[in-house]
Order: structure tokens, then C-alpha cells, then sequence
């Protein structure tokens, strides 16, 4: 049995009637960018989410940087972020010039304000910019407390957690600004990279500004900007996904819900925060010590396809080593044991008991 990491076709399958329409209608009309149909894509985005309003992007980056340029961090400004996700949340901090400072997670994945160390009360973050890692929230309300003690901005790296949920309230409406990542490989993605911001009115016009190179009117630059801009064959085919979404969400749910309950025994199963509501972009477990490479190899030889998500914290990496971090002994031990396993709404039951029954094969000889 051969079962890949992700299916993306079957997706475009669902939605086919749809994303072929609106893309004929786009190069029909030769409207590929701007306009009313990305007005269109903002609101869908914002009446989803809840948020006041959204200003959509090129890419999940992208959306990064016109939220830390929004909010005015610069190369005066330290921004507390993790290690433990993927490179571009740093990125985007080093991109606007500020200094990122890596702080532990926690059993969720997620920033451990707890394990902050020597905070000066005098000299605090521009901004907290923290991650929704593998699909859930951390405690939201623990970290907007803080940022309202010490006038700190918070941002929202929901790249993985596009309708997920903090208490019963869809991410993208929660803290200053949210950024989302429509990347093909995401629960709500396009057909090549896009992005969204969401927030204020007032914060997200300063976002539309950056994103389309510093322009407040068609003639009128006030700022320094870039082109950050989703394309409208982007936009109509998340629009088009996000009709069946949280039908895709509940799937998922359940799946990864069965895996936890068969794998418990062998492996250390993701936990769901009492907070939040999971929309597992990534199935992660954590295997024994010792163990990960060579299960990743077996189920490779069963026609397992698997990923590691990430093997390499973010402050070990070239280009960040320069920057400072205490003691982040949670973040650097997972990633070694880290493994991401199959899971999408058309794994089929088989499916699952193939990989089940692998994995338990391999810890049982």
C-alpha cells in the first residue's frame, strides 16, 4: 500500500466546478489582480473569522512582515517568538530589522511565558509574536494579560491554525493581528502561495499600505512599501475551499482523534489544549528516544510517507545563531523525537489501520 503525506488533488476534486469557473471568468475578463474580487475574498475571510476587516497578501511571509511594519516595529525593537515552527516566523522579524528573542515552549508547542527568564519590566518586547504551532491556540487570555501589564503588541501566527478555535471564538479576531498562510499544503490552501491579515480597520488599512508599495491612493505614496499582494487566481480558489472547509476540519478531527486512541500506548499522542479547538494541520507525534529515524525509515519501506516537523529549531540554524535565547531545553529535545504522520478527509479507514498497525508492528518486535 503505497499512502502519501498529504492528497491535495482530492481537494481540487471537490471543489472543481467552482475553481475552474472562477478561474475561466478571471482570464475571461484578464482581472488578475486587485479589484472586486479580492475585495470579495477579504470580507469572506473577515465574516469567517470575525475579525473587523482583512487585508490579503502574497503570502504567508508576507503577511508577517506587513503586520510587524503595521504595528512599527523596527531595528530598535525586540520581538519574543519561539524556535520550535517553521523559519518564516523569525524571518519576517529580521526582515523589518528587529531582534527576534527565542523563549521555550510548552507541552502544547507553544510559547512559555512561564519560562521566561530575567525579564526587565523596563525594557520590554515591541511585540510578541507567537504560534499557533500544528493547529491549536495557547492560552490567549494568559498572554494578553501580560501584553496589556506591559504594553506589549501581540501578533498571531495562525499559518497552521485557519479555523481553529480560542474558547468557542474563531482565530482571526483575538489580539492585535492575526496572520494567516493559504500555502497549498494548509488546511485552507491555494494553488500556490497566499496569505491574509486580519484585525483593526484602522491597523489593517496601515497593512494594505505596506503590501501594495507604501501607496494610500493610486497616485499618493506615503511610505516605504512592497508588493505583497494575493493574485485573483489565488484568492477565487481559497474562496472556493472554504465552503467545504470545516466539513474537511471535522474529518480530520476525527481521524487524528482515532489515531491518538490506538497510538497511546506506543507513542507520545498529541494533546488538545481544554481551550482550544485542534484543527491538526500536521498529525504530530513524539516518538522514545532513539526511535524516530529508524520508524521513519520503516514506514518508508512500508510505503509510508511521513515528515518531520521541525528537525532543526530556528536559533541552531545559520542565519539566527547571532541572536539571543535562555535556555530553550523543551524546543531543542522534541525536535529529535518529532514525527508527522499522514492525515487528510480522504484517508480512508484502511488507510489508517495500515499506518496503525505499522507503528504498532515496529514498537511490538
Amino acid at each position: 500500500m503505497k499512502i502519501p503525506f498529504t492528497d491535495l488533488y482530492s481537494q481540487y476534486e471537490e471543489c472543481k466546478t467552482d475553481i475552474d469557473t472562477a478561474i475561466h471568468d478571471i482570464i475571461k475578463r484578464s482581472d488578475y489582480l486587485t479589484g472586486k474580487t479580492v475585495d470579495k475574498f477579504e470580507n469572506l475571510i473577515s465574516k469567517y473569522t470575525g475579525a473587523e476587516d482583512c487585508a490579503s497578501t502574497g503570502s504567508g511571509t508576507d503577511a508577517l512582515v506587513c503586520a510587524l511594519k503595521a504595528l512599527g516595529v523596527s531595528e530598535a525593537d525586540t520581538v519574543w517568538t519561539v524556535g520550535h515552527t517553521y523559519i518564516s516566523t523569525t524571518e519576517a522579524i529580521a526582515t523589518v530589522g528587529a531582534r527576534p528573542f527565542f523563549i521555550d515552549i510548552d507541552q502544547y508547542y507553544h510559547l512559555d511565558l512561564e519560562k521566561v527568564q530575567d525579564f526587565n519590566p523596563d525594557c520590554p518586547p515591541a511585540v510578541i509574536l507567537f504560534v499557533d504551532l500544528y493547529g491549536q491556540t495557547p492560552n490567549i487570555d494568559k498572554l494578553k494579560k501580560f501584553a496589556k501589564k506591559y504594553k506589549i503588541k501581540l501578533i498571531e501566527d495562525a499559518a497552521q491554525s485557519f479555523g481553529s478555535k480560542y474558547k468557542g471564538n474563531k482565530v482571526g479576531s483575538l489580539v492585535d493581528l492575526t496572520c494567516f498562510s493559504f500555502n497549498p499544503v494548509k488546511n485552507l490552501g491555494a494553488m500556490g502561495d497566499a496569505g491574509a491579515v486580519t484585525g483593526s480597520k484602522k491597523l489593517i488599512e496601515k497593512v494594505r499600505m505596506f503590501r501594495d508599495h507604501g501607496r494610500k491612493s493610486r497616485l499618493e505614496y506615503e511610505k516605504i512599501g512592497t508588493n505583497a499582494r494575493i493574485d485573483n487566481l489565488q484568492a477565487v480558489v481559497v474562496q472556493a475551499k472554504l465552503k467545504k472547509l470545516d466539513q474537511w476540519i471535522k474529518i480530520k478531527r476525527q481521524i487524528c482523534h482515532r489515531y491518538s486512541s490506538l497510538l497511546k500506548n506506543y507513542v507520545k499522542v498529541p494533546k488538545e489544549a481544554p481551550w482550544s479547538y485542534h484543527t491538526y494541520y500536521v498529525y504530530v507525534i513524539q516518538t522514545p528516544k532513539g526511535t524516530r529515524d529508524r520508524l521513519k525509515e520503516f514506514l518508508k519501506n512500508k510505503g509510508i510517507e511521513t515528515k518531520i516537523h521541525y528537525s532543526i529549531p530556528t536559533h541552531k540554524t545559520k542565519p539566527y545563531k547571532q541572536y539571543s535565547y535562555v535556555n530553550l531545553k523543551l524546543t531543542e529535545n522534541v525536535c529529535k523525537n518529532l514525527l508527522s504522520l499522514p492525515c487528510y478527509h480522504t484517508l480512508s479507514m484502511d488507510e489508517q489501520n495500515y499506518i496503525i498497525k505499522s507503528i504498532k508492528d515496529f514498537y511490538s518486535n
